[in-house]
């Protein structure tokens, strides 16, 4: 089997092109995906507990802390105790990152306008059910109970 016919080869080609150009917008914004991605999952009215957030977007803690402070030092976030859990922060958008969160989010819906406009509803409805059923057979750890045919 030829790599370029692998799923996972596709799936990993298409996330590094989507990802470099979703870079290439942010770096015109002082930004990059990943901040992006982060102001997108915050909660623009309450904030949002610093420890949902990793899980939220599947990032390990520490590559999300290195995240949260650039973003801090550039004020596109600030953190606050939590009312309701002392021993956690809050993670707000300030007017500066609410700004940068609407731009990202112009960004994706102009990236999934396109994408509509250039596959059909049946196509779009086949992707997701392919995503889901990859990832709920990685979930539930049987990917690797099969023997491959040969």
């Amino acid at each position: 089997m030829q790599k370029e016919q692998t799923i996972d080869h596709a799936l990993r080609a298409t996330w590094q092109a989507v990802a470099k150009m979703y870079n290439e917008q942010a770096v015109k914004h002082d930004s990059t995906m990943a901040m992006a991605f982060v102001l997108l999952n915050i909660d623009s009215k309450n904030g949002t507990p610093s420890t949902a957030l990793g899980p939220q977007m599947g990032m390990e803690p520490t590559s999300l802390s290195r995240i949260l402070k650039s973003m801090e030092e550039k004020g596109a976030i600030y953190r606050e105790k939590n009312p309701d859990d002392g021993r956690s922060v809050l993670i707000k958008l300030t007017d500066f990152g609410i700004e940068k969160r609407d731009i990202s989010r112009q960004h994706v819906i102009q990236f999934n306008e396109t994408v509509k406009n250039h596959i059909s509803e049946e196509k779009i409805k086949h992707f997701f059910e392919v995503t889901e059923t990859i990832n709920k057979l990685i979930a539930n750890k049987t990917i690797f109970e099969y023997e491959p045919t040969k």
